[in-house]
């Protein structure tokens, strides 16, 4: 069960509310946010909750049978919206749109994403200083001097901005430069990266794992809210499979599962989805029908000259055009 408290609960009330759900043989967590407080209660043994619910310091009550309570559709039917500032909000009905390349590369290509965001109206440029690679000898990254300079860039033009977070160490470096954080798919189990994404006042995308079920990527979101974050977003991206036509197996299946199951915002990446840049456009249209609050895909002035991940890249002709449809066929959607 989930326990809203009232905000200005005294710790006397509250210490009766514990003593009143530990006497119903549940174990209670303390869950504060930068929205609310909240007493997360795990049992089994059935009660009648009238038990409960006069308390002094109660707002509400919700029972949530699903394991990932906090982040659960279940005790919350409003959607989450994560309001970034100036004017940008993700998860509020409308389409967010980011966009920008997999790698961070210089000046030159940063003010070049720039002009071509704001020309075709995204607000929020994608981009990676610190790079997981497969490989050692691969380019990894421009690091915290490359961020500084592409967050110096994207305010002046208005752009906020997303970009992967690989370790703890490295959170405080980035704090002050993004907008939000990013959690890579081969970091949707760190734990212990996702309990201190948790501790910050930073909205957090978090992708499915590699191998990742929909369950498991709820119950990493649960990590993040149950340490006092709410400002939480997922992301589909494509899982390993066994089909080897494309890099990955695009689940947009999981876009209306996840829709149903959390109240939060669902992004969808069909750049790493696909992994084919002819065919990120109709996985992007279709990840829109199926439901998405936005789409986040790879773009890049010369694909063929980027750092890495030019495969699945589009140029700024095929990013203007995805743009446009994208938009067309959200209006479409949202006319059923």
């Amino acid at each position: 069960m989930i326990i809203q408290l009232n905000p200005k609960i005294t710790q006397a009330e509250k210490d009766a509310i514990v003593n009143a759900v530990k006497g119903l043989e549940y174990k209670t967590t303390s869950v504060k946010t930068q929205v609310g407080s909240y007493l997360v209660g795990i049992g089994k043994k059935d009660f009648d909750i009238r038990q409960l619910g006069n308390l002094s310091g109660i707002v509400d009550i919700h029972r949530v049978s699903d394991d990932y309570k906090l982040v659960s559709r279940k005790w919350k039917v409003g959607r989450t919206h994560i309001d970034l500032g100036d004017d940008v909000v993700i998860g509020d009905g409308s389409l967010s749109i980011m966009a920008g390349p997999c790698s961070i590369e210089n000046e030159s290509q940063v003010q070049l994403t720039i002009d071509h965001l704001v020309k075709n109206g995204v607000r929020i440029m994608r981009g990676g200083v610190f790079k997981p690679r497969s490989s050692p000898y691969a380019f990894r990254g421009l690091g915290v001097e490359g961020l500084k300079m592409w967050y110096t860039q994207a305010r002046k033009a208005g752009i906020k901005i997303i970009t992967e977070v690989m370790q703890v160490s490295q959170i405080a470096e980035m704090y002050d430069y993004v907008d939000v954080f990013q959690v890579g798919a081969r970091n949707t189990q760190n734990f212990n990266l996702l309990d201190e994404l948790g501790r910050v006042d930073r909205a957090v995308m978090i992708k499915r794992g590699i191998s990742g079920t929909i369950e498991e990527l709820l119950y990493s979101a649960e990590y993040v809210f149950s340490a006092g974050n709410e400002k939480l977003m997922l992301c589909e991206r494509g899982i390993r499979t066994y089909e080897k036509a494309s890099r990955n197996t695009m689940d947009v299946n999981a876009i209306p599962i996840l829709k149903s199951k959390t109240h939060l915002p669902v992004i969808a990446d069909p750049s790493h989805g696909i992994g084919i840049r002819e065919f990120v456009e109709p996985v992007a249209l279709a990840s829109i029908m199926a439901g998405a609050d936005g789409v986040i895909y790879e773009t890049h002035q010369k694909p063929e000259e980027a750092a890495s991940d030019g495969q699945q890249t589009l140029d700024f002709e095929e990013s203007a055009r995805l743009i446009e449809r994208m938009k067309k066929i959200f209006e479409l959607k949202e006319s059923f």
